[in-house]
């Protein structure tokens, strides 16, 4: 049975990499995900860093100091994240980076960081069950087959988006077996394929006698008219069905 395990998905695009320091959030992108899967339900928001973007980070993530001018505070969406994500457990890639970004910029508007615990790192993951391989989001997207065709530019929503997706996959993917704790099932995702009906009515062979009559001369040049061959026992076997 399903536990309804909440968790978010999240990533922040940033103006560095100093969270203590100068550097600022300037996107973040957050995906409810229960049970491992995506509900639909998603929070995102653009971030005034309120200073310049340096231009290698523009070109990674496309964001400009133009483009970002007038968009909320993180200070005016820090109430609205925290509702957001409650009391989930959040999930990212290099999750050490975007806690610190998140908790540096939660204090400076004046709230409590959120306790380490409460991370969940895909990256570790990762390298955990692939050791020596790459790890990044684009390589585990491109081993788990996960398309790559809306990720023109680092983005935090689209990120989070891709990393639920790896961490479906990474926790056991869409084909869970049941596993067995303390006598009790595991959960059980599993896809259902749809079985053909059998046909009321079966359709008429597209074979003409003529051809049927082909087809047993030619074999008979191979032996087994004493009825010890396979195909003849098979013959034999639909003449008495049709009896």
């Amino acid at each position: 049975m399903a536990s309804g395990k909440r968790e978010i998905v999240f990533d922040t695009e940033t103006t560095g990499f100093d969270a203590k320091g100068a550097d600022r959030v300037t996107e973040i992108g957050c995906v409810e995900i229960i049970d491992l899967m995506p509900t639909g339900n998603n929070f995102h928001s653009y971030i005034d860093p309120l200073r310049d973007i340096p231009e290698k980070v523009t070109e990674i993530t496309g964001l400009t100091r133009e483009f970002l001018d007038g968009k909320p505070l993180f200070k005016d969406k820090a109430q609205e994240f925290l509702d957001f994500v409650g009391d989930a457990q959040l999930v990212a890639h290099n999750a050490e980076f975007d806690m610190g970004f998140i908790n540096a910029e939660l204090a400076r508007a004046g709230f409590e960081p959120i306790a380490k615990d409460r991370f969940t790192d895909t990256l570790k993951i990762a390298r955990a069950k692939f050791p020596g391989s790459p790890a990044s989001l684009d390589a585990l997207c491109k081993r788990f087959n996960i398309s790559l065709a809306k990720r023109g530019q680092h983005g935090a929503l689209i990120d989070a988006q891709l990393l639920a997706e790896v961490y479906l996959d990474l926790s056991g993917g869409r084909m869970r077996k049941f596993g067995f704790s303390d006598g009790q099932a595991s959960d059980l995702d599993i896809k259902l394929v749809p079985v053909a009906r059998r046909r009321e009515t079966p359709l008429p062979s597209l074979l003409s006698d003529e051809e049927k009559n082909a087809h047993i001369a030619f074999v008979k040049k191979f032996g087994g008219e004493d009825g010890t061959a396979i195909w003849q026992k098979h013959w034999a076997k639909l003449a008495r069905k049709s009896q």
